[in-house]
């Protein structure tokens, strides 16, 4: 079996005395897009923010081979781990494309020949960040600043995207558009972690899906047998609109 991407054990964390993760185990293997879902307060924005290094953790996490038990949030960037978070944290008083060439920053700390040349990338999977790159970051709609955030993180060229409820108050047509660029990059061999609220949309673009409740993985399996399970029919998926 080939190694992955990456494989937490035991993971622990919360904020403070305020444990929330316990016992959390996952894997993600290259090129693949797993998922993981449940309802508000189980976690899951916490479970990113440890694996960035963003929150202290104890347990196990190892990517592509390498222990992160020392790793801070800059060494997890620059070992080509992205993360998309869910309040998307761009800068508002800049154009479109300087906070994209922002996104480069790992790449440019490394030589990477051409760097700049993952704009054209970027505008490529997303043609209206190209049409409003001179426009300030804080005047675009909550569709094109995701496309922006999800845009910025793809131009450090990284191993791991994180994607933090990317779906969250848009309207349904955009969030077709954005799990429709999910599935472009999982075409492409992206390998991504999910993160999300809308079950139905992120079981139809994963490989694989974890189930999380109050910390705790409560169920796995492939994303089509999750998306058939009575249970998670019933507690997640329900009827056929993307609210």
């Amino acid at each position: 079996m080939t190694a992955p991407l990456l494989e937490v054990a035991d993971l622990h964390a919360g904020y403070g005395r305020a444990e929330v993760l316990t016992g959390l185990a996952l894997r993600l293997d290259k090129g693949r897009v797993v998922t993981v879902i449940g309802p508000n307060g189980a976690g899951k924005s916490t479970l990113l923010n440890a694996l960035m290094g963003v929150l202290p953790s104890r347990g196990s996490v190892r990517f592509d081979g390498r222990d992160l038990a020392e790793a801070g949030l800059e060494e997890r960037v620059m070992l080509g781990i992205a993360l998309v978070p869910e309040r998307r944290e761009l800068f508002g008083t800049m154009p479109v494309e300087d906070n994209l060439l922002l996104g480069g920053y790992r790449a440019m700390k490394q030589r990477v020949p051409n760097w700049r040349g993952a704009l054209e990338r970027v505008y490529d999977l997303f043609p209206r960040l190209k049409e409003r790159r001179t426009q300030l970051a804080g005047t675009l709609s909550g569709g094109e600043r995701q496309m922006l955030a999800v845009g910025r993180a793809l131009m450090s060229g990284p191993q791991l995207l994180m994607l933090d409820e990317p779906s969250l108050g848009l309207a349904p047509l955009i969030v077709r558009d954005i799990f429709a660029t999910i599935g472009r990059l999982r075409a492409q061999g992206v390998s991504i972690l999910l993160v999300e609220q809308n079950a139905r949309a992120a079981l139809q673009v994963a490989d694989h899906g974890y189930v999380l409740e109050t910390g705790e993985i409560v169920l796995d399996g492939p994303a089509d047998a999750l998306a058939g399970d009575p249970r998670v029919i019933e507690t997640y998926l329900g009827s056929k609109t993307d609210a």
